[in-house]
């Protein structure tokens, strides 16, 4: 490729040493070939025939092909020609272009590359010494003198260079796919190396693991059988003690024995003889008695009292497992589960394949995942659902750009990183209703309420004098609740109660209770009331609690009708929610206040400026993680879903504003399943749905 060297030699010399720097330049045949020994307007290779190199007066080389054609081209100018580099006027000599005197240093440049030259330069095979030439439109090879159609003439709309010089640019190309593909093999290598690197080490930690757990059984083991045979060495030595002591009083009674018989023979005197044949036979009786062992020689070890013995080995067939994975993580798949609204959950789901692209149906894998939004770090939590999904939620508290970055067994899935912008408007998931007096629409909806046990929804439709009964699934039509009392459009709050749902008139002061057929079930009246406007149901205890923005408290109301508890004292501003459950009651005015069963306050939370907004629903929600307040709030006309902690410090633990189709005028909300929440929009008419959490 580099034929050309020039050596020049530079001596320096040095106070204690002298040495010689040698200096290389190395020029490529290319290059050096394209700046002097090609024709400047044709892009061809000068040579000894069409394309002879010929010096102009301006200095300047041009081939005898190119200054030919622009010879005959400029008529204008009989006998002369403008140079195509410099634009200078050139006379013809009277021998014509041919005549031009011949560029002798592009010549001998010719001869010194023809004779350095490694590279051997296709020819056509019919026209010795012609070079054949490359058309970059058509990717084909061809002699101009041996072509026909588009490529017999030079004037054409083809692109068409010299063989040599796309044989170069195909060459760079082909050298820089090759690097390109020698760096991907290694980074490939590399990558499966540090895989083999890494099961290595997940391998010797195998090994160290079962050690472990199986020394801890061996020590529970050998603990076992020191405490059985601490037993049966216990129970024995108790059993020897009392032989033992047995036989020492079997010996003792018979040093006696042999004490009053010695002497016996030698022994005259009747009486004396008469009483130790007396003392004897006392004796005798005491023998009978020691004849039997007061202990018995039996001891044994059960292992076949219990199946303890079987469930261990059964438990060994079963402890432990080695576990591994098919995961293939570069064909993982990454997914949003819904839009991305600030203060709102936002959960990515995994999607786990193999290297075959099959779905995985376990769990178990390695997943870590990180997550920043506008670049600072965002907390997430990965959840594995142990079928081979993987939820990683996070919660970003404003808007911007969120990026998910995910790995598996350390490395990037398919679409990581993930990301996505984060809005500040949550849109309604659905809109239902319009105005007007049918079956699908609604005049001043007013408030809400759900019967989880029936799964219906109860919409009191205050400008139609009635409740609307809607599935709380697919939300269609299923009946109207018509009854005296919730005539006069002048109802403002509906609760669920054990058989019906309950309503308060403002304008009667009346709380009435009636069926899903319409019946009257009770009705609650007291002087008391001055403008009620809210009420809440606990269906367990069939308590009531009205809040009366009149008398600016709540009244608690038991199963009978009575007042039970007076909350508030007078001093509550304009209650815009209210809930009720066996512990707590929850009133929503300018703040979320929380009282407990007996009318304490317990915290007030969530204060919005004064006289600058108002809460129009409020809710208890209760999940396994304990018990949360969602609330709709509406602050300098922009409406926001907020959800609160019951206990502790009654943190904000979401909160979403309603910016998009915003609702006109929130006026009571229901809970719905999968963290929905139903939102009755005073002033629009309608329905909305929206997500909490």
């Amino acid at each position: 490729m580099y034929c050309c060297s020039f050596l020049s030699r530079l001596g320096v010399g040095m106070a204690s040493m002298s040495s010689t720097l040698v200096e290389t330049v190395s020029i490529n045949y290319e290059d050096f070939n394209e700046s002097f020994l090609t024709c400047g307007t044709c892009l061809c290779t000068y040579d000894g025939g069409e394309h002879t190199p010929k010096l102009l007066p301006c200095s300047h080389t041009v081939c005898l092909h190119c200054l030919t054609r622009i010879a005959a081209s400029q008529t204008r100018d009989a006998g002369s020609f403008r140079c195509p580099i410099c634009r200078e006027l050139i006379t013809i000599p009277r021998g014509g272009v041919p005549a031009l005197p011949p560029s002798f240093l592009v010549n001998q440049l010719l001869d010194l590359m023809a004779r350095q030259r490694r590279e051997v330069i296709p020819q056509c095979s019919s026209h010795p010494g012609r070079e054949l030439l490359f058309c970059e439109t058509c990717d084909c090879v061809f002699c101009r003198y041996c072509a026909d159609g588009p490529h017999s003439d030079t004037p054409c709309d083809h692109t068409v260079v010299p063989f040599s010089i796309a044989l170069k640019r195909m060459s760079e190309i082909l050298l820089y796919r090759a690097n390109e593909c020698l760096s991907k093999l290694g980074s490939a290598r590399e990558a499966v190396a540090g895989e083999l690197r890494r099961l290595e080490a997940a391998a010797t930690a195998a090994d160290e693991a079962i050690d472990r757990h199986f020394a801890e059984l061996r020590a529970a083991l050998e603990k076992r059988h020191n405490e059985l045979k601490s037993a049966a060495a216990a129970a024995a030595s108790h059993k020897r003690k009392l032989l033992e002591e047995q036989l020492k009083l079997i010996d003792a009674e018979k040093s006696k024995v042999e004490a009053e018989c010695s002497g016996l023979q030698q022994q005259v005197e009747v009486r004396e003889v008469s009483s130790r044949a007396a003392a004897l036979g006392a004796r005798l009786g005491d023998a009978a008695a020691l004849a039997e062992p007061r202990e018995n020689a039996f001891l044994a070890v059960d292992f076949a009292h219990n199946d303890a013995q079987q469930r261990f080995v059964d438990s060994l067939e079963v402890l432990g497992r080695v576990r591994t994975s098919t995961t293939f993580p570069g064909l993982c798949s990454l997914q949003l589960e819904s839009s991305c609204v600030s203060g709102l959950e936002v959960v990515v789901v995994l999607r786990t394949v193999d290297y075959h692209g099959e779905a995985r149906s376990t769990g178990g894998d390695p997943v870590t995942a990180a997550a920043t939004l506008d670049d600072a770090p965002l907390p997430c939590t990965v959840t594995d659902l142990d079928s081979g999904l993987y939820r990683i939620s996070m919660r970003p508290w404003s808007a911007g750009s969120v990026s998910v970055r995910v790995l598996v067994f350390s490395r990037a899935v398919r679409d990581s990183p993930l990301r996505a912008a984060v809005t500040s408007q949550a849109a309604p998931l659905r809109v239902w209703g319009a105005r007007g007096n049918g079956k699908d629409q609604l005049s001043q909806p007013v408030a809400l309420a759900r019967c989880p046990k029936r799964k219906e929804i109860y919409v009191l439709d205050a400008g139609n004098s009635r409740v609307k009964v809607l599935d709380d699934e697919t939300f269609a039509f299923k009946t109207h609740i018509v009854n005296e009392g919730l005539a006069g459009r002048s109802c403002t709050g509906i609760a669920v109660t054990a058989e019906g749902v309950a309503a308060v008139n403002w304008r009667t002061r009346t709380i009435t209770e009636v069926n899903t057929e319409g019946t009257t079930l009770r009705t609650i009246r007291s002087d008391r009331l001055v403008e009620p406007v809210c009420v809440a149901a606990d269906v367990a205890t069939r308590r009531l609690a009205v809040a009366d923005n009149g008398a600016r408290t709540v009244f608690v109301f038991d199963r009978y009708g009575n007042i039970e508890r007076e909350i508030g004292n007078g001093d509550l501003g304009l209650v815009g929610g209210l809930a009720l459950s066996e512990d707590l009651i929850i009133i929503a005015d300018v703040a979320v206040r929380i009282y407990d069963s007996e009318g304490n306050l317990k915290n007030t939370l969530a204060p919005v400026p004064k006289g600058r907004g108002v809460y129009g629903g409020v809710a208890i929600d209760e999940t396994g993680s304990g018990k949360h307040i969602v609330c709709a709030r509406s602050v300098r006309g922009r409406a926001a879903l907020v959800v609160l902690e019951a206990g502790g410090g009654g943190k904000t633990l979401a909160a979403c504003e309603l910016l998009d189709k915003k609702p006109r005028r929130v006026a009571g909300i229901a809970l719905l399943p999968n963290k929905k929440v139903l939102l009755a929009d005073l002033a629009g008419d309608c329905l909305r749905l929206h997500t909490y959490w």
